[in-house]
């Protein structure tokens, strides 16, 4: 479709776009690389290219819930684990010794190497043009053009292009402006004054969006790491009638190996064997650092009381809100007065700096006030600083606000992703990015949306989450959040979304048929070990040497495999014809781990399998998007008001929003059942 340009300078009017990306953090650079792989043509742009998927607190991918994210970005095509597997330093496994639903990967990252590999991996994607400019306004279609010709309109005409109203200054009027309704997004204008028509556009401004940098009582506007801030945009955003709020987050100092004492801390190592993020590697190599570990006391706690009201939230320099689950030492001390001390992780940032990350010493105390409490630490007594802590402040919009394809309900064609959407962390901003550029691809080429259920990954639980409950705080994934995480595991995302990202066009034929293989050999595998018996003499020299109870018959390898004791790798005593020479499973560490779990928790799988069944009966009955719920009748006001405001799209999401009881439910049940809309 061809849109007439009205009102802009000949020689600022640029190439159109399908999708435009802003921002790119963790967010644009997934939507980027989604919407070009998915073949649209993609425009990425960032105010700072050296601030590209830079890593501004801490340096690392993974973690608890987040790891499963990764996973799961991975799975469905996207790039994060890739990334992180070129660039680790260090690997764990979290939660190990917990059961599988909770086993999460941790990986520390060289911070650097990780920007420079994902900077090269945008340079070299095809359909994605990565540029330097900073957008301050986006453009708007009123529909006034559409379809005329040049001549019709005296003005230029461009594919893709967007129709605008002269304000006289040779630049188009805002919707506020213009008073626009069923308001579309055409494009967007730089600071320059230059214009890029898109089709599409995606928001990924993370903690840039008016960004402001609080250090005691002064503040500043900044971006992270002194990148500069997206002023601008954030006041033209406000104008187009797109509600802001604004939340606070932290990162602590940074300070120099060289200066620390690491005798007196202990050390944090990584995994004898580092296991991959990506589906696409079987192996990654070694760990190449240690990490850390030291405690605040209570001298440094007093100094910190002592000055708690310099710091920008109690001295009330700030209004942002903070996140609940990464506090400031202020806020710990503050908030928990009876704990001696708190834990402190000293991580590297990578392998071509000195420079230390101190996790979990988050602050906005006066620089001085900052070295004095910094060294009544063990181990820091003599810390050389290369950066200070502080606080960034920023602009966020209400998720609620969004569709579950993440596009804006208001504005068509533009979608939001990222920390601008009220979460925080790398991974939660990766997997919306993922999913706002697959959708922004989609809608460009007038498809339906791609959405995960909660039921089938932990995208799912996130997206729906702020979708449906929105946020007061910046929101963090955690496996707690998840109700099926039995079967939303870190080891089988590639199993559960491989093929949608292939059928997508997103995931490439050597990750499907690497799937594909991997969930044969499991199930090939689970087949044999169920049909082998094991002499009773050999199955209790096994037993006894674990302290298990013995058998009196001859028991099947599966059998053996879900006594608690009794691992994958411990049959080898057993089973020399599943093991290689090495001791290795025969069928690969993946497929082996797959088959484990499966049978160890078979039980446990199948009731939660049950549970999303009917989970998935109230998610397949489809709302009206016509039901104008301030007149239906039978429903509560409150209820009334909250689905008028996020529009479920199903009983399902309905019956997860605050202030929409078990009765109001019922009610649109017996709407539907009718046949009504």
């Amino acid at each position: 479709m061809d849109l007439i340009i009205q009102g802009v300078d000949e020689d600022l009017l640029m190439e159109a776009y399908d999708v435009i990306v802003v921002g790119a953090g963790h967010a644009g650079c997934e939507a980027a690389l989604a919407s070009a792989r998915l073949g649209k043509k993609t425009l990425l742009l960032t105010i700072s290219p050296e601030s590209i998927a830079h890593m501004p607190c801490n340096p690392s991918i993974g973690g608890t819930g987040k790891g499963q994210l990764v996973k799961e970005i991975d799975a469905l095509g996207g790039e994060m684990g890739v990334n992180i597997d070129k660039t680790f330093i260090q690997s764990r496994m979290l939660n190990s010794s917990k059961g599988p639903a909770v086993h999460s990967p941790r990986a520390q990252a060289d911070k650097e190497k990780y920007h420079i590999e994902m900077k090269k991996t945008l340079e070299a994607e095809e359909n994605l043009h990565l540029r330097q400019g900073e957008v301050v306004e986006l453009l708007f279609d009123s529909g006034s053009g559409a379809g005329m010709t040049n001549d019709e309109a005296g003005t230029t005409e461009a594919k893709g292009g967007i129709s605008e109203m002269d304000s006289g200054s040779g630049a188009g009027m805002t919707v506020a402006e213009a008073g626009m309704t069923g308001r579309k997004v055409c494009g967007v204008r730089l600071k320059s004054g230059t214009v890029y028509p898109g089709e599409a556009v995606v928001l990924a401004t993370g903690t840039y969006l008016g960004a402001l940098v609080h250090v005691g009582s002064r503040e500043h506007h900044s971006g992270p790491s002194g990148f500069s801030p997206s002023v601008d945009l954030a006041k033209t955003l406000a104008k187009d009638g797109i509600g802001l709020r604004r939340f606070k987050t932290g990162t602590p100092a940074r300070v120099l190996a060289r200066s620390l004492n690491y005798e007196v801390m202990e050390e944090q190592a990584g995994d004898d064997q580092p296991l991959p993020f990506s589906y696409l590697n079987d192996e990654i190599g070694g760990n190449q650092i240690s990490c850390w570990l030291t405690w605040t006391n209570k001298e440094g706690h007093q100094i910190v009381s002592d000055n708690i009201h310099k710091t920008a939230p109690y001295g009330g320099y700030t209004t942002g809100v903070g996140p609940r689950y990464c506090l400031s030492i202020e806020d710990k001390v503050d908030r928990f007065p009876d704990r001696e001390r708190h834990q402190l992780f000293l991580e590297p940032e990578g392998t071509d700096t000195d420079e230390v990350y101190i996790q979990g010493m988050s602050t906005s105390l006066p620089e001085r006030i900052q070295e004095a409490f910094y060294r009544t630490i063990r181990g820091l007594e003599n810390a050389v600083f290369s950066r200070y802590a502080y606080s960034i402040e920023y602009e966020t919009i209400d998720p609620q606000a969004l569709r579950l394809s993440l596009e804006y309900r208001e504005i068509e064609n533009l979608f939001f992703c990222g920390q601008v959407n009220g979460t925080s962390g790398y991974e939660e901003a990766a997997a919306q990015g993922l999913m706002a550029g697959i959708n922004a691809a989609l809608k460009v080429s007038g498809k339906d949306p791609f959405v995960l259920e909660r039921s089938e990954a932990y995208i799912g639980v996130l997206i729906d989450d702020l979708v449906t409950k929105g946020t007061n705080e910046p929101y963090r994934i955690m496996t707690s959040r998840a109700e099926f995480r039995l079967v939303l595991r870190q080891d089988n995302a590639d199993i559960r979304l491989t093929e949608k990202g292939y059928r997508l066009g997103l995931a490439s034929e050597l990750r499907y048929r690497r799937m594909t293989e991997k969930k044969l050999a499991a199930q090939k595998e689970m087949l044999r070990l169920r049909g082998t018996k094991v002499s009773p003499v050999a199955a209790n020299e096994l037993l006894l040497g674990l302290s298990a109870a013995p058998v009196s018959d001859g028991v099947t390898l599966a059998a053996l495999l879900k006594r608690p004791e009794v691992s994958y790798a411990g049959l080898v005593a057993v089973d020399p014809v599943g093991f290689d020479a090495s001791g290795k499973p025969v069928i690969g560490r993946a497929a082996a781990e797959l088959a484990e779990i499966e049978i160890k928790y078979e039980g446990y799988i199948e009731k939660q399998e049950r549970q999303i069944r009917n989970f998935e009966k109230l998610e397949e009955k489809k709302l009206p998007e016509g039901i104008d719920y301030l007149a239906f009748e039978g429903l509560r006001l409150e209820a009334r008001q909250k689905l008028d405001q996020i529009r479920p799209t199903s009983l399902g999401q309905a019956s997860r929003i605050s202030g929409v009881s078990p009765s109001d439910i019922s009610v649109l049940m017996v709407h539907l059942a009718r046949g009504n809309s």
